[in-house]
């Protein structure tokens, strides 16, 4: 919108000075991102040692708080929203690219098919239920914009990483997104503490207690954080059931794409007589996303076997600071006065939605035991 409005000024106004503000051309642009990607930056090493302080608070949790104190701070809140801007809006979009497409070197084909075909039909059950109900009851709630559609991703999938992938094939508007991850971040908090309340109360053993962490909660450190407190072996079911639920996230990107396709669908007989989907800019949004084939790319080569365990441990840390990167930008762009605006109805819906992942997986759990 920037450079459309800047090419229509000079359009309408040959006159007026040039902006100094911004410098042309590539170097300027790098130089203009500096100043946000550096508070990320600086974002994330607060994150870290958080969760080396608090190793129950994941650093990925950290990192959205922080960046929504951050924007919110009365010293810092000016830069965050002004020079730092360009930055934050990078990493929250292009870094969180990049994160996922190595989120896809924590699963191989093999452990998902070592859980079983009845797990992996009570996975796909489970992520429908919490997708379509949320998608469902949000728009009935009267949310804005994309915020059923972001909210009923992250609570289905993997939490703020499965929002950014999905916010990229849909156009969602920055805010919208920026509620959706502080919504779906502070749910998953809560799991932390709630979950291992409930694990004897509920008659679940060990594993089973995994099972249902690994398909309910949100985020893949959150998982982590709520399992743990069970032992290794509810760990090791968390994870793989979780990691299940990722590999969902490549077909819900697609068909979200498709959807796009068809919403954004102009007649045959327009102005440009093209017969093809396109939307109002004349581009066609792509399918399957070059980030989304990285992913199932990353996926593959997990499951060859051909990567040493020090490749791997390297690539986890690496998407680890990067989508801590990414939540803290993400977190930036959160304006709490806007939140609280429709913080009744937004939170109803997070609550709900909890209600219905949690309820589901508990039932699924059950009848694989």
């Amino acid at each position: 919108m920037a450079v459309v409005d800047s090419v229509g000024s000079q359009a309408s106004a040959p006159t007026a000075p040039a902006a100094p503000v911004r410098p042309s051309g590539p170097a300027g642009s790098v130089r203009g991102k500096l100043p946000g990607l550096a508070m990320a930056a600086a974002g994330v090493a607060l994150a870290w040692g958080t969760h080396r302080l608090v190793p129950a608070v994941p650093m990925l949790t950290a990192a959205v708080v922080l960046g929504i104190a951050a924007a919110h701070l009365p010293g810092v809140r000016a830069r965050v929203r002004g020079a730092g801007k360009p930055g934050l809006t990078l990493a929250g979009k292009r870094l969180m690219r990049v994160g996922i497409v190595l989120l896809g070197l924590k699963l191989s084909l093999d452990d998902v098919l070592g859980l079983g075909w009845a797990t992996v039909a009570m996975v796909a059950a489970v992520v429908a239920a919490t997708f379509f109900g949320t998608l469902w009851l949000g728009r009935r709630l009267g949310l804005r914009g994309d915020q059923p559609l972001l909210i009923a991703t992250g609570y289905s999938i993997c939490g703020a990483s499965a929002i950014g992938a999905v916010s990229e094939v849909s156009g969602s508007d920055e805010e919208d997104v920026a509620t959706s991850v502080a919504l779906v971040t502070l749910c998953g908090t809560l799991a932390i503490a709630v979950l291992p309340l409930l694990h004897h109360p509920l008659g679940l053993g060990d594993a089973e207690f995994g099972r249902w962490v690994g398909a309910s909660v949100h985020d893949v450190g959150q998982v982590v954080a709520t399992a743990q407190t069970a032992g290794p072996a509810a760990l090791g079911e968390a994870v793989l059931v979780k990691l299940m639920r990722v590999a969902l996230l490549a077909p819900l990107v697609a068909a979200v794409a498709v959807s796009v396709r068809q919403r954004r669908r102009i007649p045959a007989s327009g102005a440009t007589g093209a017969t093809g989907a396109t939307d109002v800019t004349g581009k066609r949004p792509a399918l399957v996303p070059l980030f989304v084939l990285g992913f199932l790319a990353m996926v593959a080569v997990r499951t060859t076997g051909w990567l040493p365990g020090g490749a791997l441990d390297a690539a986890a840390h690496a998407q680890e600071l990067l989508l801590a990167a990414a939540l803290f930008g993400l977190g930036s762009a959160v304006h709490l006065p806007s939140l609280v605006r429709t913080g009744g109805r937004v939170a109803a819906l997070g609550l709900c939605s909890w209600v219905v992942v949690a309820g589901a997986s508990y039932g699924g759990v059950l009848l694989t035991m």
